[in-house]
Order: C-alpha cells, then sequence, then structure tokens
C-alpha cells in the first residue's frame, strides 16, 4: 500500500528529562487504521508509573517556576522553530497513525508552533495589581503557577494537542504530564523528542495509557489543574474526580454543532460551507464539525443537491496521500460506532442520499473507511440529529419557520459552535446573539489565533487559545503590606 513506515519504537515514558520503561512492562498496540498493520508496542503507564512522572514534573516545578520571562519564552519560541522544521514529518506520523489527511496535518503543525509563538509573546503580560488601601498600605496581587498540570488529549489532533495545549500552562509557569490518545499515541512520544534539552528536566512529561491512566493521573494528590479534551461523557467523570480534591479543570468537550442557511443565501456557497465545516480532513472526527445543516426550504433542494456533490467528489484513501481529503476512521470501535448511527439513521425514516458505506476500491478492503455521508430529511429527534456522531455523517433538516428552527438549533446539550449563512447584516448578528454556544461562524470557518474557542451548556469549561487561557493556568495571591 505504500504506507510510511515511521520508524518508531518505544523508548518507554518520558519523565523527569529521560526515557523510563513501563514498570509493569505492559504495552498496548497501536493499528494503523488504513490498513491495520501494526505500528508500535506502545507502553501503558499504570498507577505507579503515573506517579513518578508527577513527582518528576513536581520536582521540574521547583526549577521552572523560577525561570526568568524571557528565557522561559525563548524554549517556547525553540520548541516552535523545531516543529516547523519537523512540520512534514510530523504529519506522516499523524496521518499513518491517527488516519487523517497529510496535509490538514501538515496545518495542525504550523498552527501548533503559531501557538506556541503566542503564549511565548503573553509571558510578561501576565500581571497583578496594586491599590492603595490608605497611608503607609499598600494592596498588590500576583499571579503564581499552580504547579503540576495534567493534560489528557483526544485522537483527533494528535500532536497538535500535545504540543498546543501545554503552551499555555509552560507559559505560566507550570510543568505538564501529558497522557496522549490511546488510539494515536505515537506522535506524542515525538513531541517529548522535540521538546528534550529545551526545558529543565520535569517540564515536559509524556506517558501513554488508557482510561485508567488517565484517572490515575487526574486523582493524583500532586497535580493541581487538570486540561482535557474529549467527549462530554468523559469529560463529566473528570470533572467528577476532580472535584474530590478540589482541582481546577478546563474542559473541551463535545458538540452537535449547526449550521444556518438562511433564504438569501447563495445555495453554491451554502453547501460549500456545509461540507467545509464538517472538517472531513479528519472524517469529520471534529467536536467543531457543523454536523446539523439547517436549511430554509426555499432552497433546501439546491443546497442538498450541492452538498450531494461536493461529498461524492471528495477523494477518500491513503492519508498519506496529498490528494486525499478523507482517510480511515482511527479504530474499529469508533468505526462500528459510526456505522451504528448510520444503520439508526435509516431505521428511523431518514433518507440517505449518499455515502453510508466505504469505498469499493480493493485496496482499501483492510481499512476503516467511510465515505462521506449525508442524510436528508432528518427530524431533531432523530439519534443523528441529536446525539455526537464523531464521524463523516450530516444531518440535513429543512426549516420553515425561524422560531422553531432556533428552538430546535438550542435545543440540545450541546453548545460549542454554531455556523450563519446569510447576505443580511441584522439577521446575521441576531442569530449570532440568539444561538447558544460559544463560538460562532458568519459566513466563515476556521480557528483564529487569539480568538476565544470554549463551549456553553455541556460543550465545556473555559476558553482556549486566548489570553484568559494563560491566565487560568494561575493563581491569584493577595500581598497586602504596611509600613
Amino acid at each position: 500500500h505504500g504506507e510510511p513506515d515511521l520508524g518508531f519504537e518505544a523508548r518507554g515514558h518520558y519523565y523527569g528529562g529521560a526515557w523510563h520503561e513501563a514498570r509493569n512492562r505492559v504495552t498496548f498496540e497501536s493499528l494503523s487504521p488504513s490498513t491495520g498493520r501494526k505500528l508500535a508496542d506502545v507502553p501503558h503507564a499504570d498507577a505507579v508509573d503515573v506517579d513518578l512522572a508527577v513527582r518528576a514534573a513536581m520536582k521540574g516545578f521547583q526549577e521552572w517556576r523560577r525561570v526568568g520571562l524571557k528565557e522561559r519564552a525563548r524554549a517556547l519560541e525553540a520548541l516552535a522553530r523545531r516543529i516547523r522544521e519537523q512540520a512534514r514529518a510530523l504529519a506522516i506520523i499523524d496521518a499513518v497513525d491517527a488516519g487523517n489527511a497529510v496535509k490538514g496535518m501538515e496545518g495542525d503543525m504550523h498552527w501548533t508552533a503559531d501557538t506556541l509563538d503566542y503564549f511565548a509573546g503573553l509571558v510578561t503580560e501576565v500581571k497583578g495589581e496594586t491599590s492603595s488601601q490608605g497611608p503607609r498600605h499598600l494592596n498588590l496581587t500576583r499571579r503564581q503557577p499552580y504547579g503540576v498540570v495534567a493534560k489528557l488529549n483526544p485522537f483527533n489532533h494528535p500532536f497538535r494537542f500535545c504540543a498546543e495545549k501545554a503552551a499555555a500552562p509552560l507559559a505560566a509557569g507550570n510543568c505538564v504530564v501529558i497522557k496522549s490518545s490511546e488510539q494515536a499515541p505515537i506522535s506524542g512520544f515525538r513531541l517529548a523528542e522535540l521538546a528534550d534539552g529545551l526545558f529543565p528536566p520535569g517540564v515536559v512529561n509524556v506517558i501513554a495509557g488508557d482510561g485508567r491512566t488517565g484517572a490515575a493521573l487526574v486523582s493524583h494528590p500532586l497535580v493541581s489543574r487538570i486540561g482535557f479534551v474529549g467527549s462530554v461523557e468523559t469529560g463529566r467523570l473528570v470533572a467528577v474526580a476532580a472535584a474530590q480534591g478540589l482541582k481546577r479543570v478546563s474542559l473541551e468537550l463535545g458538540g452537535k454543532n449547526p449550521i444556518i442557511i438562511f433564504a438569501d443565501a447563495d445555495p453554491k456557497k451554502a453547501a460549500a460551507a456545509a461540507v467545509k465545516g464538517m472538517n472531513m480532513n479528519r472524517q469529520g472526527q471534529s467536536c467543531s464539525s457543523t454536523s446539523r445543516v439547517f436549511v430554509h426550504e426555499s432552497l433546501h433542494r439546491a443546497v442538498v443537491d450541492e452538498i450531494v456533490r461536493l461529498a461524492e467528489a471528495l477523494p477518500v484513501g491513503f492519508p498519506w496521500i496529498e490528494s486525499n481529503e478523507l482517510g480511515p476512521i482511527v479504530s474499529r470501535r469508533q468505526y462500528d460506532r459510526i456505522l451504528g448511527y448510520i444503520a439508526s439513521g435509516r431505521q428511523e425514516g431518514a433518507k440517505l442520499v449518499t455515502g453510508g458505506d466505504g469505498p469499493k476500491e480493493e485496496a482499501l478492503r483492510d481499512g476503516l473507511f467511510i465515505r462521506p455521508t449525508v442524510f436528508d430529511g432528518v427530524r431533531q429527534d432523530m439519534r443523528i440529529a441529536s446525539e455526537e456522531i464523531f464521524g463523516p455523517v450530516m444531518s440535513v433538516l429543512p426549516w420553515r419557520d425561524e422560531a422553531e428552527m432556533l428552538a430546535q438549533v438550542n435545543g440540545l446539550q450541546y453548545g460549542l459552535t454554531a455556523s450563519i449563512v446569510t447576505n443580511r447584516l441584522d439577521l446575521a448578528m441576531e442569530t449570532a446573539e440568539r444561538v447558544e454556544a460559544g463560538y460562532v461562524w458568519i459566513n466563515a470557518n476556521g480557528r483564529y489565533l487569539g480568538a476565544p474557542y470554549g463551549g456553553w451548556k455541556s460543550s465545556g469549561l473555559g476558553v482556549e487559545e486566548t489570553f484568559e487561557e494563560i491566565l487560568s493556568y494561575t493563581q491569584v495571591k493577595n500581598i497586602h503590606m504596611r509600613w
């Protein structure tokens, strides 16, 4: 199949500036979702490994917290340079291990490097305040780091989330213990290699494992701050476990995001926005994917026809080939889950207009491929319209009454993103005010550096990718002085 050989051989977990074999010597297999080939035996961290990694991070914190701001920024910038230099090679790792299109993954690497530079530039802006409390009195505040931050990451941006989500806590003076995704763990260890030597030992630590590893990390008494990206269900478990230690938590969780197409929109542009919003270069495995297409009935037929045309034109195949847009689903479990939702859509009466199965090419038979799938005539009470599928499945919901449509848009537990397509400024802004989501696009798509990203309702706690994120990794200390 021409699948690239990653040349990866596990060296163990990385903590305290060195590699350590898993104490239990237990490993798990990382399999290629494109071919089923074993890519590596990955060490599985148990509670003992977690404890060693966290204690190494706490030791590193004693040095890192005293590093000057300029030196701290230079370390982040140096890591950003290494990532840019290795962008293509890192993208290939994630394409092979996670199944995502290599072009999109290469973009991930540059976004990650830009994010590291962004937070490096903010280290001097983490400031306190002073106030006068009368003669011979001075009140001031300082922002100080928490200490050890646990970072638990999903599979859809394997390298990017390991590195990007560490930028703000590191910039604020914390140390991180990163648990890479069990479905795509390899690039997390590559991050450890790139960070080696740039930071004091124990500042950046990377381990791998499953939910038990994550639970041990969240509950560890020396972990003071937690950042989690993943499903709503797992996010709730993380929050409950963190609450036992009264730990501060950031959660970036799932979405069942709407794209609202008004009657004045251009049907072709609206359809293109709907397809682009599905993030098909990650097979729709994206928390921000706009999988519910609310289209005004006057444009319904034209928009659906164009969505189908665009979806069927997307090349499906091996993700390391530059021309392919869709690779395989990340794991057999996720693949079966998505097919289960497609079956439920049919059973509940939605009209399958394209996709629903894998490509017919013989070369792809061993991979977990699903073609872009579009259902029409979907009702909001169907599972495919109310539950996060995390796959390349779009549901079209025609609407006539605006108030009824908005009630359906806002009627779910999710509130991560929303997209609006209209040429009317007043309608666009009024709708943006009324949708219950943390990140709203109007005739646009994508993420923008420095713009806060975070969900409402069950889609998360806190915002990231902005100045508020670095502040969230500090604690406020009040100091009152009399002289």
